[in-house]
């Protein structure tokens, strides 16, 4: 009879490293570390590493979009409470205070009990593993994404729409979905999309590639759109972030001239412009 005892221990050796090289399960991180954590993924490890230094940004930072604060703080609000709550999808103009609005809330609700976690749009396929070391934890996770957006056949797309509403797994109650992206349906539609499309009786019926597209943006039960800023309330964000940053107010009457030429150069007038505007106007004023 043959002996087999080498083959088998090759084939235990050749194990051994196959197994190193498939990824590790996240450990639990410290949760008195942090109120924001990032998932991270480095070669075959993935963990969920505390934010020694949250953002501090502050709802009072966030100019002129206060119905919006007002729609996204009571969501909040009805989640940290245990009612029903939905997840979120922020879209429209870049630099008008969709992200920072996400991160504002956990500096509002953070003594509630809530905690934000950041997640690339990369890692998204992750959610499972992520939601299953947040389930029964007594804190509320917010599951934040920015600049969310998605081209044909990325698994990260399948992913999160899984997790959102498609799954036989439920999302536990203590977890949200809080994206952000300048695409209102997330991923790019092209004008030949159009031709698939059929007309009958008068009724348009939209081809399934475009269906396919809107549905994970309905999968946000909470819609919050930002459009750019007019000149007043580009203004106005200037002013308080001036405030802020301790310029004599003498000296922040006279920024308006610069600050308009500042969002011109900038081809923008949004809440992002005028912060780097302000960033920059009392630079000049500190000794």
């Amino acid at each position: 009879m043959t002996d087999l005892t080498p083959l088998l221990a090759r084939a235990e050796r050749l194990l051994e490293r196959l197994e190193r090289l498939l990824p590790a399960e996240a450990a639990a991180p410290d949760w008195a570390a942090s109120t924001a954590f990032r998932w991270r993924r480095k070669h075959n490890a993935v963990a969920l590493v505390p934010v020694l230094r949250p953002h501090q940004i502050r709802l009072d930072d966030l100019q002129d979009i206060d119905e919006k604060k007002a729609r996204i703080v009571a969501n909040t609000r009805q989640f940290l409470a245990g009612k029903r709550a939905n997840n979120v999808l922020l879209t429209g103009a870049r630099g008008t205070g969709k992200s920072s609005l996400v991160k504002a809330l956990l500096n509002e609700f953070a003594a509630d009990g809530l905690r934000l976690i950041e997640v690339d749009k990369d890692d998204l396929i992750d959610l499972p593993d992520i939601v299953d070391l947040l389930e029964g934890r007594p804190e509320h996770f917010i599951l934040f994404t920015d600049d969310l957006s998605f081209e044909d056949g990325e698994p990260a797309y399948k992913a999160l729409k899984s997790v959102l509403d498609g799954s036989l797994a439920a999302v536990p109650d203590n977890v949200l979905i809080y994206a952000t992206s300048n695409r209102r349906h997330l991923m790019p539609e092209y004008f030949d999309e159009n031709a698939a499309t059929k007309h009958k009786d008068g009724e348009v019926h939209p081809a399934e590639a475009v269906e396919e597209k809107i549905s994970l943006s309905e999968r946000f039960g909470l819609w919050i759109s930002f459009y750019p800023f007019s000149q007043d309330e580009y203004l106005a964000v200037v002013n308080h972030w001036l405030g802020e940053f301790g310029v004599p107010l003498d000296a922040a009457a006279n920024a308006r001239g610069e600050a308009l030429q500042w969002a011109l150069l900038r081809g923008s007038r949004s809440g992002r412009v005028a912060w780097q505007f302000a960033r920059d106007y009392a630079g000049r004023f500190e000794a």
